[in-house]
């Protein structure tokens, strides 16, 4: 199974229907055309659906950059098939 950020570049690819789309750690939304509250929360159920877990909204409010995100998944799948790169 591949590593989370690369699942989430192909999800972020999807959502934003932007094929050349490369995220990061460091990604934050301000770095991203289109990425307003309304893509958020596409964006975040497409996670859920991708990695088949559930985030809370606290849990999704807090986020700060696709660091945390990739760090959230990893602690919410409880490990389950994802490889995480230091």
């Amino acid at each position: 199974m591949s590593d989370p950020l690369t699942r989430l570049n192909e999800v972020f690819q999807d959502v934003f229907d932007d094929d050349e789309l490369t995220v990061t750690r460091s990604t934050t939304a301000q770095e991203v055309e289109g990425w307003d509250s309304l893509m958020h929360v596409t964006l975040m159920v497409n996670v859920e659906k991708t990695f088949g877990i559930r985030f809370t909204s606290s849990e999704v409010a807090s986020l700060k950059n696709v660091g945390e995100l990739i760090d959230l998944i990893t602690r919410r799948g409880d490990g389950k098939g994802l490889v995480v790169h230091a």
